[in-house]
């Protein structure tokens, strides 16, 4: 009989962990568990990453690495196309990545809000910084130069929200099986379209009132 091998022994117990995580949170589920759903002795997250709690953080990083794999953040629009098509294929990205439901960073994280231990601070601010900066950087250009950082933050902000707070009640009316809750979106295509006109067309009106203040001429300059 072949040998287990170390480093399959190390996947497994990330994905184990990943689905007990995702599923309980961090408190709830227990080393017990997950060496099981692994099939690895209970000595074993010791071995390869030194407590639970380290675990934990590694969970987080599988499961956001698996997530981008799936759902790059650029949807699959080159650096080269225009800022317009560059946002959409972003926020294509971003609600595909939510409505996913094999997609435990986002349910770990969900269950991390709930349940705050303090252990993926870190970790995730280290993870989604580069992401928010590239959708900023966007952003900024839409908005155009005149545009202050506070304005490019703001419409950020807004635009990640549009995404994320309707699959989240989406998320719980499945849960909860409330039918009085909004509808599910059947069609996540066209919510990700609207989400990018309406942003666009946000963008356009700050834009519009800059001109009028006399910040930036019709040209842009």
């Amino acid at each position: 009989m072949a040998k287990k091998k170390s480093g399959d022994t190390r996947e497994k117990l990330l994905e184990a962990a990943s689905e007990a995580f995702a599923a309980k949170g961090f408190r709830a589920a227990t080393v017990a568990e997950i060496c099981a759903r692994a099939e690895a002795n209970i000595a074993a997250v010791n071995y390869y990453f030194g407590s639970k709690e380290a675990l934990y953080q590694e969970a987080w990083r599988h499961s956001f690495a698996e997530s981008i794999r799936l759902h790059p953040q650029d949807g699959g629009v080159g650096p080269e196309a225009p800022a317009e098509q560059r946002l959409s294929g972003q926020v294509k990205s971003l609600i595909e990545r939510i409505a996913d439901k094999n997609n435990r960073e986002f349910f770990i994280s969900q269950m991390e809000l709930v349940d705050p231990t303090g252990l993926l601070e870190e970790v995730m601010f280290s993870a989604f910084i580069p992401q928010r900066e590239k959708t900023l950087s966007i952003v900024r250009e839409l908005l155009g130069p005149a545009a202050s950082e506070a304005e490019v933050a703001f419409s950020e902000t807004c635009i990640v929200s549009m995404c994320i707070q309707p699959m989240i009640m989406q998320g719980v009316r499945q849960r909860a099986r409330n039918t009085r809750m909004p509808a599910p979106i059947a069609d996540l295509g066209a919510f990700a379209d609207h989400v990018v006109r309406f942003a666009l067309a946000g963008m356009a009106a700050i834009g519009n009132d800059l001109r009028a203040a006399g910040k930036i001429t019709a040209d842009g300059k």
